[in-house]
């Protein structure tokens, strides 16, 4: 990714120079840490800075990783993990999370990452459903663990890293008796490496089996995302997002470590007045922070510059669209772009946008520029479509569900994809269309692309919806509001409506220290209808405190949704005694 590009379309170009290069043996531990430790120069370098809440602090150098993982591969190698197994890991941002995911993947195990925030019933679901063998967890979901451990058979150990009670395994003894060398298993590129379980937006959460080589499809993206990361001296990054999850593990852990770069753990919850801290006090120069936190950031400090020194490079945005609102604000605020992204646990960091690149020479380079509002360009190495029910695309400027294909513009395969959704062939045969080596994978996501090949997001499939026969996307309404400066946040829904099938309603977080009452509301109303088309202003909204969030911060409008279905129902007539009468 550091090659000379000539003139030209540079996302044209790289499309058609660039070829995966997926070796047939390949393990994430080996290329994120052990490659690093191994030679004494980078064996000294930081791999994770870590800061809490109490404000300790501390280092880990990739050395000290690689000794903590292997100690760690023998500890559970004796605990009766092998090849295959299922291992929880229900931490937080911790350095302890970074070595217990490189002590799994180098034993040939599956890491199964679960947030601290999980309550009990999410957690036993999760541990039932993969008959996971042990389980690793910090003091913040260790409560849950235990009230669940009995429903969970499969589960043979725990592993405390805070405070182990008898019966379970204390970390801190267990690495201290073990030897600090480990030989890793070799492990194929196909073989699973990671098993996360979907957010659960549109329905029950399903396990997404990841193979080793994913990482290896998600370089592309991470790499044109951030500006070309891994080209330049120095760089230090930090994002909110939950190791727990693909957009923490994936589209920052991971590919940090795999460059052998410098990344800030903080164990700790977000607010807008911590975010800049962090950024400035360890001269973060790359970023993923997703919209939610964005739009907190900007209504805390509209003017972050005048009072914080940034030296960001880079930042990447996703989960939810950013919008011009947002999008302006992070070129004037924080005086970067936001490089929009795209993608699912499924198959990640697919499309996007790349502000510059740096040729072999070191010299900065305009790549795509990115248009606010959309979710950016297919990134090098993935083809993307729009297609419609029939599995066909369509016409550019029509919506339709941005699918993947197998293989890439050269008709190679893509090594992106995950291996199927664990126990569920049916929900993994559904997810494609057409044979299953030359098919698209759909997203479920609703986009247009343009005649350029940007992609403009609508919404989950099922989150558009129709009114009054017009199809609504909530994403632009939502990005209007939030522009308005009473707004903090927004969600938009149908409402069931007799006459007209539904109507668009709005729930609204306030700005801090505003309130709401009608006047705003018809203020609220003519402020979308003065910028977008009629039919799209929100007929009612609704002032909320927060809006329902799945814990990887994505607006959960499918529960909002069924509300109002339920609402409908409860205030619908009764049928009168003819109409349920038989005959």
């Amino acid at each position: 990714m550091t090659a000379r590009l000539p003139a030209g379309d540079v996302h044209a170009r790289l499309h058609a120079g660039f070829r995966w290069q997926v070796p047939r043996f390949f393990n994430i531990a080996e290329v994120c840490c052990g490659r690093w430790a191994r030679r004494a120069k980078t064996a000294a370098r930081t791999a994770i800075r870590w800061e809490r809440e109490d404000g300790t602090a501390g280092t880990l150098s990739y050395g000290q990783l690689q000794a903590q993982a292997n100690q760690l591969s023998h500890a559970l190698s004796r605990l009766g993990v092998r090849r295959g197994d299922r291992v929880a890991v229900v931490m937080a941002q911790r350095p302890e999370t970074a070595v217990a995911h490189m002590a799994i993947y180098q034993l040939g195990a599956v890491a199964m990452p679960l947030s601290v925030l999980f309550g009990p019933d999410a957690l036993a679901y999760r541990l039932q459903d993969s008959a996971a063998r042990v389980a690793i967890a910090d003091a913040g979901a260790l409560t849950a663990l235990r009230g669940v451990r009995a429903e969970c058979p499969g589960l043979q150990a725990l592993v405390a890293v805070d405070a182990a009670l008898p019966g379970e395994v204390d970390w801190h003894d267990a690495l201290a008796r073990e030897s600090a060398t480990f030989v890793g298993l070799v492990t194929a590129a196909d073989d699973p490496a990671v098993l996360i379980y979907t957010s659960g937006t549109t329905g029950p959460p399903k396990g997404a089996l990841i193979p080793q080589r994913a990482l290896i499809g998600n370089l592309t993206g991470f790499v044109c995302s951030q500006n070309w990361f891994g080209s330049g001296r120095g760089e230090v990054f930090w994002s909110p997002a939950d190791w727990a999850w693909t957009g923490g593990l994936m589209d920052a852990l991971l590919p940090t470590l795999y460059f052998g770069r410098e990344i800030v753990a903080f164990q700790g919850r977000f607010s807008a007045e911590r975010a800049f801290d962090l950024l400035e006090r360890h001269a973060v120069t790359h970023s993923f922070l997703f919209p939610t936190a964005l739009k907190a950031m900007m209504k805390a400090v509209p003017d972050p510059r005048s009072r914080h020194r940034l030296k960001l490079r880079a930042l990447m945005s996703a989960g939810e669209a950013v919008g011009d609102a947002v999008f302006g604000w992070c070129r004037d605020g924080l005086g970067v772009g936001v490089n929009e992204m795209f993608g699912q646990t499924e198959i990640n960091y697919v499309v996007g946008n790349c502000a510059s690149y740096l040729d072999a020479d070191g010299r900065r380079h305009a790549a795509w520029p990115a248009r606010p509002g959309s979710m950016g360009r297919a990134y090098p190495g993935h083809r993307i479509a729009v297609i419609g029910d029939d599995g066909r695309e369509v016409p550019r400027g029509t919506p339709g569900d941005v699918a993947v294909h197998r293989q890439d513009v050269h008709g190679h395969a893509d090594p992106v994809f995950f291996l199927g959704y664990w126990n569920n062939d049916d929900a993994t045969r559904a997810k494609y269309t057409g044979r299953p080596e030359n098919s698209w994978c759909r997203t479920g996501d609703t986009a247009v692309m343009d005649e350029q090949g940007y992609l403009w997001y609508q919404g989950r499939s099922d989150d558009v919806f129709k009114a009054a026969g017009y199809r609504i996307g909530p994403s632009e309404i939502e990005n209007c509001l939030v522009k308005h400066p009473a707004v903090a946040n927004a969600a938009v829904v149908p409402k069931p409506d007799a006459e007209r099938g539904a109507v668009v309603k709005a729930y609204v977080v306030l700005a801090l220290g505003v309130t709401g009452n009608p006047a705003l509301v018809s203020e609220l109303q003519q402020h979308v209808r003065g910028q977008l088309a009629p039919y799209e202003y929100p007929k009612e909204i609704e002032f909320i405190d927060a809006l329902p969030m799945t814990t990887t911060g994505k607006v959960q409008r499918r529960v909002l949704r069924l509300q109002e279905e339920a609402r409908a129902l409860s205030t619908a007539p009764s049928p009168g005694p003819s109409a349920t009468r038989p005959g």
